[in-house]
């Protein structure tokens, strides 16, 4: 798949911040611009993160699908300084709030202040902009804040733009989400609501180390020794690398496989399936079917494919529909986990 003139992609040039010209740069294929792409921000990763290759996969479609991605995982697995920096590596502005029962909407989205003009002495109001407005904003433990926040949240994730004093302020482009949620110690949280879990693409599970890993990690922090990451991206680079998503044709078929799938979760209508009917009190809305397939877009191009296959849907269907399922009392009870629930429905609706 070549580009044209028209986009033109920045060149990547590992570990450098730099962008450089190069004649033949119109004829670069997206595919290898995504292998290089992939190659480069992995590599600055590995210095601090070891392992988690999947997740930084999951981040990465999520980032390249102008998309949120929401992490859980127990607390020490890393999340935050790999969120942070993945900002680092791509040159993007980055924000953390940490999220707490106290928090105010006004302590995200920012606030209007009296300000007096010296030489008139007229006071006007002036908005002093929050931490919501930077290109990647980890909310850390954000289900640990009240639903008048989780409001304001929604609204910036959604629309890209915060309401302050009836004046709506657009949030800067590219503008991300990534959030961590702990599952454990559940007392004094608010589960996100469902509208909110919905603009998430991804609920990404974040697990243990292995033994080899564990060891290299504890290597790691106890040397003494501090890793430097290098910017080997900017905006331009993210700005094509979403491009080339948007433009990735796909056939037909996918479109049906994708559909399918998500159809299956939804136990009141026809296509959905009888265990799906059994377990589930709703199951995905569409939202999750433009999911499927903008995902699969963009796995297809990180596995170096010219084409969209069904078998990219499938790799990315269970972060992508774990969080829009809601599970009944039966489920529960027999210990059915929305992971459980996608499997099966992958292997009831086989790839074309």
């Amino acid at each position: 798949m070549s580009t044209s003139a028209k986009n033109q992609p920045p060149v990547w040039v590992e570990d450098t911040g730099r962008i450089e010209e190069e004649e033949d740069a119109d004829d670069l294929q997206a595919v290898e611009y995504f292998k290089q792409a992939r190659q480069a921000l992995t590599h600055q990763l590995s210095k601090v993160i070891v392992g988690q290759d999947e997740v930084i996969d999951q981040l990465l479609i999520a980032l390249f699908t102008r998309n949120h991605a929401l992490l859980v995982g127990v607390p020490g697995l890393a999340k935050t300084l790999l969120i942070s920096t993945l900002a680092q590596t791509m040159n993007l502005a980055f924000k953390r709030i940490q999220f707490t029962p106290d928090l105010m909407p006004s302590d995200i989205t920012g606030t209007e202040v009296i300000q007096q003009n010296p030489a008139t002495g007229e006071r006007a109001f002036r908005f002093i902009p929050g931490p919501i407005f930077a290109n990647v904003v980890l909310a850390d433990e954000i289900n640990r804040t009240p639903p008048k926040t989780q409001a304001a949240m929604l609204e910036a994730m959604q629309e890209r733009r915060v309401t302050v004093g009836g004046v709506v302020h657009p949030l800067p482009e590219p503008f991300f989400v990534l959030a961590t949620q702990n599952p454990i110690e559940q007392e004094g949280t608010y589960p996100l609501p469902e509208a909110q879990l919905d603009r998430f693409l991804f609920l990404i599970n974040v697990g243990y180390p292995s033994a080899a890993e564990e060891l290299e990690i504890m290597k790691r922090g106890t040397s003494g020794e501090k890793a430097e990451v290098r910017q080997v991206a900017g905006v331009e680079h993210l700005l094509y690398l979403q491009g080339a998503v948007a433009r990735m044709p796909v056939a037909d078929h996918v479109y049906d496989y994708a559909q399918k799938l998500t159809a299956a979760t939804r136990g009141n209508t026809a296509q959905g399936l009888d265990f799906c009917r059994k377990w589930l009190l709703w199951g995905a809305g569409p939202r999750a079917s433009m999911g499927l397939i903008m995902a699969a877009k963009a796995h297809a191009l990180l596995k170096g494919q010219v084409y969209v296959g069904c078998q990219n849907v499938a790799a990315v269907a269970p972060p992508i529909l774990r969080h829009r399922m809601g599970l009944n009392f039966a489920a529960q009870s027999e210990g059915v986990t929305p992971d459980v629930v996608v499997a099966k429905i992958l292997e009831a609706i086989p790839v074309n």
